[in-house]
């Protein structure tokens, strides 16, 4: 893996934006790992609550803006963990200020 294609791909990331907040999922936080393998994309993340009704959405738009990188949408796997929890800290300085926190 390039250390380059991690950055694209965490560069498409935060154009995902989560539905409720119109903040990218990326200064949500919501990101823990990016892994690359050939044509194979594998993205590890959080919500911010389990059994969030909009997780299909954010994939959808993850598969959606990957897709333009030149990845299948077969290659492209989301891993969707709820361990480390998700916490308001882990949330850029800019997310937390436009939430006024």
């Amino acid at each position: 893996m390039k250390k380059t294609d991690t950055i694209a791909i965490e560069k498409k990331l935060s154009q995902v934006f989560d539905p409720e907040l119109n903040i990218s999922i990326v200064d949500m936080g919501l990101i823990y790992g990016i892994e690359t393998e050939k044509n194979r994309v594998k993205i590890v993340m959080t919500l911010t609550t389990p059994g969030c009704p909009l997780s299909s959405v954010i994939e959808a738009q993850i598969k959606e803006k990957l897709t333009e990188l030149g990845f299948k949408a077969k290659d492209i796997e989301i891993n969707i963990v709820f361990d480390p929890p998700w916490t308001l800290e882990k949330m850029s300085k800019k997310a937390r200020k436009k939430l006024g926190i």
